[in-house]
């Protein structure tokens, strides 16, 4: 982890924390129209997805997004490792397979060497390399703060797109991954994070969501998203809002980022983690004795997170075999979808 570059000390905020809040977000896009929307146009901005998909034809519709922020961790080709597994996690996500990537270079050059840069482009190039594909393009400004990403362009077959607002009642939830990420990177700021947490941290959010694009094709499998800057509750909530269902989860279950539950125990924490908090706390039903450091592990943001996933109960054998085949060891069942109003129980 030793570097002369730091790259956190150039920014406000990191990974996907730097994310505008839910509420804030709501607020920016409740005036805006929704015009234009052919029928092609299988998922827009009406149900607050993971990306675009638009149909080509029969048997083909192009998944298109976008993600980008500013640095999580210091070292440089980490940060574009990071930064590009969570934007083709998007594609993934919808149920599609990426086939290129356009990258988003927003740097300080009167701050940052250029050796730097090329690293943060390097580690990029090296996750889409393990995803099959190429960068194809991009754009570069000159800006205050580090920002780099991807646009990132996949397929998919018009039947096996996954989206958040299809789940039903009795469905079972499956998390991908352990949470703790953003506890982590607020860690890794106090200098508190050691190498084997640190390990930890890389290690999840650089692992590509790659079983999104089989479950898609599994006919029980009815909605899917990934766990990022709105933490596990904010995303769920996203899924019961859709499909007007409640979930009911218990914390016991969750998969957790042994480190990050002992940060979170210590009262650490990031500052999105209680924006995230303060824009749905009216949507989530704690037990009366819930402890804090449990509260904010459900709102940590998550960046490159786990996919969620809303199937039904004689599909759940065959959902978590497809993530521990693919090195997911801490996918498991976490809660299930009920009839009711779009709340999130705890336990």
């Amino acid at each position: 982890m030793e570097n002369p570059i730091r790259l956190t000390t150039y920014s406000h905020g990191g990974g996907c924390g730097c994310k505008i809040s839910p509420a804030i977000l709501s607020q920016i896009l409740s005036d805006i129209p929704l015009r234009m929307m052919p029928k092609e146009l299988l998922v827009g901005i009406e149900s607050s997805d993971d990306a675009a998909v638009y149909q080509l034809n029969e048997h083909q519709a192009v998944i298109a997004t976008t993600d980008f922020f500013t640095p999580i961790v210091d070292d440089p080709f980490h940060f574009g490792q990071i930064a590009a597994t969570n934007a083709l996690s998007d594609v993934y996500a919808m149920g599609g397979q990426p086939i290129f990537a356009l990258a988003i270079v927003g740097m300080p050059l009167d701050k940052l060497p250029i050796e730097a840069i090329q690293q943060i482009i390097a580690g990029g190039d090296s996750v889409c390399g393990k995803a099959g594909i190429p960068i194809a393009g991009g754009h570069s400004i000159d800006t205050l703060e580090p920002i780099y990403g991807l646009v990132a362009i996949g397929l998919v077959h018009p039947d096996n797109v996954k989206r958040n607002n299809k789940a039903k009642a009795g469905d079972v939830l499956i998390l991908g991954k352990p949470l703790g990420v953003g506890i982590l990177s607020a860690a890794l700021k106090k200098g508190r994070l050691d190498a084997e947490g640190y390990a930890q941290m890389l290690s999840t959010t650089t692992q590509l969501n790659t079983p999104g694009t089989k479950l898609a094709s599994m006919p029980g499998v009815h909605a899917m998203t990934d766990v990022t800057g709105f933490g596990l509750a904010g995303h769920l909530l996203e899924i019961c809002r859709g499909s007007q269902v409640s979930a009911k989860i218990n914390f016991n279950d969750l998969p957790i980022l042994q480190v990050a539950r002992d940060f979170a125990e210590d009262g650490i924490l990031t500052g999105a983690s209680n924006r995230n908090w303060s824009s749905y706390d009216e949507e989530v039903r704690l037990r009366d004795d819930f402890p804090a450091w449990q509260r904010h592990l459900l709102t940590d943001p998550q960046t490159s997170g786990g996919l969620l996933v809303a199937c039904a109960p004689d599909c759940v054998k065959d959902v978590l075999a497809e993530f521990h085949q693919r090195g997911f060891a801490d996918a498991r069942v976490i809660g299930q979808l009920h009839e009711g109003n779009a709340e999130l129980h705890v336990q």
